[in-house]
């Protein structure tokens, strides 16, 4: 456990350490929640109720964590890249060690930065004369967990399997995956057709969906329930893979 410990810590200070993570991970969303804010009270407040901050500070926090995947990937590929995870090798640390030390870190990250996404929230419902139910909030930062673990998981996949110059490419395209097909910024229930049938195949949908729907207080099967266990399966399967990717992969540097 210590060990786990010791290289959680590492890996959080590296993060820390870059600006960018600052910019990408925090100053982004807040900057995306604002400007959304200011165009929702541009338009008729029936026409686009996605960017009512009830229901835009779920999105926003989902987006948010697409950027955490972003650094996952860079901080797995670029100690992949050097010679810092083959030192690493030859201490008594696992596959599974390794996985956990760089999930949990950012995990924190990921959970302390929806925080502050929601407490901005809180502060535009006042502003804009929109209520937010602090109780629905908290239940939505626990639905956020399983879509956390997810995101974390693919920057732990593409960080093992790609160099740190195609990692982010590739954690680029889930980014505009999951900031369009996850519907974060238009409702895909309404739009209904072709569109929403391509959001339900892949899961960044139900991420939104479920986080939006705790937030309301709202826990039908079909906007909550079902979402939810489908996210946390995406989040099993996804994780499992990084695991399992990593593990091959370290074999692979120690043979």
């Amino acid at each position: 456990m210590n060990k786990i410990k010791a290289f959680s810590e590492r890996n959080r200070k590296e993060i820390l350490r870059d600006p960018l993570s600052y910019i990408f991970c925090l100053a982004f969303p807040l900057v995306m929640l604002i400007i959304m804010t200011i165009v929702d009270t541009s338009i008729p407040k029936e026409a686009v109720t996605v960017f009512h901050i009830d229901s835009l500070s779920a999105g926003v926090a989902v987006f948010g964590q697409t950027f955490v995947m972003l650094f996952t990937s860079l901080t797995v590929s670029k100690d992949r890249s050097g010679s810092f995870l083959v030192r690493m090798y030859a201490s008594p640390m696992t596959s599974k060690d390794f996985t956990i030390g760089y999930i949990l870190p950012m995990f924190i990250i990921s959970t302390v930065q929806s925080i502050i996404i929601y407490i901005a929230s809180f502060i535009i419902s006042f502003i804009t004369d929109v209520g937010l139910n602090i109780g629905g909030m908290l239940i939505s930062l626990i639905a956020l967990i399983p879509s956390s673990i997810m995101f974390i998981g693919f920057g732990l996949l593409f960080g093992t399997l790609f160099n740190e110059k195609s990692a982010p490419g590739i954690c680029s395209i889930i980014i505009s995956l999951g900031s369009f097909l996850g519907a974060i910024w238009f409702d895909a229930d309404s739009i209904g057709g072709v569109m929403l049938k391509i959001c339900k195949v892949l899961p960044f949908y139900y991420c939104t969906k479920s986080a939006r729907s705790a937030i309301k207080l709202d826990f039908g099967a079909d906007i909550f329930i079902i979402p939810i266990i489908i996210v946390i399966a995406s989040a099993a399967v996804i994780g499992l893979l990084a695991s399992l990717a990593f593990k091959s992969k370290m074999k692979a540097d120690l043979s």
